[in-house]
């Protein structure tokens, strides 16, 4: 993740604040001191040298991504770099000094270069750079945390969004339409069956009104509305739809989010039996490998490259299988004037 705060805005602020510094070491300097050049030149110098230091100790811990590491690792890494830097800005400083007042460019009085006073240089040289580091990885988390919880909410949102175009396709006029004119069809013909269908079109749509109530249902439970929504549209298709299901007894407590099965077998005949004038065979089978749940369907027809032929329903399915883990997989495939949904769900707890 990198810092998205603009170049110039933080470089304003680095200004402001080792200015600061600059200015602030300077003023203890001649309190302390009195006016002399060397004092200056140790002021300024070290101002820029943290300003440099900061930038690095930044840039490092951007690149190599310490901040997603555990807080030890990112701690020991901080600390490794800033001592390294903190040495590194007393060489820059006290190098050039030591030159100046050999050679009587620069005056300073009460100079002390023995190896006590060059661990507290350098100690009192880490301490500022600590100080802006504790500062900044502060930020960063709080910007790490509002971006993740957008993330969050911008995901809910979109499996939202799909949940409610899934329930609308669901509910697609053409469905209860054809389900109410065949039923008043029935209702002369065969007041059984009408009564029958009334019962699994009330099935079918209380499922579509409540599947978001319910995260994981049973493959029994799928089945049977899956079963009712065959029903129905077997009054539609009559000879044209001819469904062969082979389900594995021991699979059928295994679970699976609500309405899985049924968007393949929806979008089967949609996209499939539908568009054969002559209808098809509709295979529905299903089993466990390894403890994991595969479902698979099969319906006459081409696959729709472009990507316009299958819609929302497919997308919420996707996306309710990317929630379960890298183990659950979607495939659609051609198969010999076939179309091959697949999908496989791991074992979920209850």
């Amino acid at each position: 993740m990198s810092d998205r705060r603009p170049r110039s805005l933080r470089w304003l602020w680095q200004c402001l604040l080792w200015g600061g510094y600059a200015a602030l070491s300077a003023a203890m300097m001649v309190a302390f001191a009195g006016h002399h050049s060397g004092g200056y030149f140790i002021a300024v110098m070290l101002g820029l040298g943290l300003w440099a230091s900061s930038e690095a100790l930044r840039k490092l811990a951007l690149q190599h991504d310490w901040l997603a590491r555990p807080l030890a690792g990112l701690l020991w890494r901080m600390a490794l770099a800033i001592a390294l830097l903190a040495a590194l800005v007393q060489v820059l400083v006290i190098v050039p000094l030591v030159v100046g007042l050999t050679l009587g460019w620069l005056q300073l009085t009460g100079s002390d270069f023995s190896p006590w006073a060059l661990l507290a240089y350098w100690f009192n040289t880490m301490m500022p750079m600590w100080l802006w580091a504790a500062a900044w990885i502060s930020l960063q988390a709080i910007r790490r945390s509002r971006q993740s919880e957008l993330l969050r909410l911008r995901a809910e949102a979109e499996r939202s969004q799909l949940e409610f175009a899934a329930l609308r396709a669901r509910l697609n006029p053409h469905f209860v339409f054809n389900a109410l004119n065949n039923l008043r069809a029935l209702i002369n013909e065969d007041t059984e069956r009408a009564r029958q269908m009334v019962t699994q079109l009330s099935n079918t749509l209380r499922h579509a009104l409540g599947h978001s109530t319910a995260e994981m249902v049973t493959l029994a439970e799928e089945l049977a509305v899956v079963q009712d929504y065959l029903a129905i549209e077997a009054v539609h298709f009559e000879q044209r739809l001819r469904v062969e299901e082979q389900i594995e007894a021991e699979a059928l407590t295994a679970l699976l989010p609500p309405m899985s099965l049924q968007l393949l077998v929806e979008n089967a005949i949609k996209h499939g039996i539908a568009l054969q004038p002559q209808g098809g065979t509709l295979q529905i089978q299903g089993g466990l490998i390894d403890g994991r749940l595969w479902l698979a369907v099969r319906n006459p027809g081409r696959l729709d490259r472009s990507g316009n032929g299958h819609g929302v329903g497919l997308a919420y399915l996707s996306s309710r299988l990317q929630a379960l883990g890298e183990l659950a997989a979607f495939s659609l495939d051609a198969q010999d004037g076939h179309v091959l949904a697949r999908i496989e769900i791991p074992p979920c707890a209850p």
